[in-house]
C-alpha cells in the first residue's frame, strides 16, 4: 500500500531534512517490521536525496552549488520558466530506498532524508511505499 505525506515549502530552493516526518509516518502507517522502505517524489521539479544532517550548512552548501551551476533563468530549449528545476530533479532524484530493522529507519549516523524543492514554494508530497521480504 503507498502512503503519503506532504509538506508545505517556502522558497523556490531548498533542502528540507524530511527524516523525522519520514520516520513519524513510518511509524504510522507500517508499525514494526523489517525490510526497506521507499521514498518517492511525484513532482518533476523536486526530488530527494541522502546526506549528511548533523551540520547544517551541507545543505546550504548544496543549495549554493545549485543555485551556482543551474541558475533561474538559464536558458534551455524547453522554456516554461522552470527548466532548471526540471535538471535538478533529474540529477538529484525522485526516490530513495532505506533499510528499516525493528520499525526504525536503519541511515548511518550522520544521514538524513532531504526533500529538495526546485520550484516553490509549493505544497509537495512524498509516496512512502513498504518494502518486505
Amino acid at each position: 500500500m503507498i502512503e503519503s505525506v506532504s509538506l508545505k515549502t517556502s522558497k523556490r530552493l531548498q533542502l528540507i531534512d524530511v527524516t523525522s516526518m519520514i520516520d513519524s509516518a513510518l511509524k504510522e502507517f507500517y508499525g514494526d517490521y523489517n525490510g526497506a522502505l521507499l521514498c518517492y517524489v511525484p513532482h518533476t521539479t523536486a526530488a530527494i536525496t541522502i546526506n549528511e544532517a548533523a551540520d547544517h550548512d551541507v545543505a546550504l552548501d548544496i543549495e549554493s552549488f545549485l543555485k551556482l551551476h543551474l541558475p533561474e533563468g538559464i536558458k534551455f530549449r524547453h522554456l516554461e520558466g522552470n527548466s532548471d528545476a526540471h535538471v535538478i530533479s533529474t540529477l538529484i532524484g525522485s526516490s530513495v530506498m532505506v533499510p528499516v530493522e525493528s520499525g526504525n529507519l536503519k541511515l548511518g549516523r550522520w544521514q538524513g532524508i532531504f526533500f529538495v524543492e526546485a520550484d516553490g514554494p509549493r505544497t509537495r508530497s512524498i509516496n512512502l511505499v513498504k518494502l518486505t521480504s
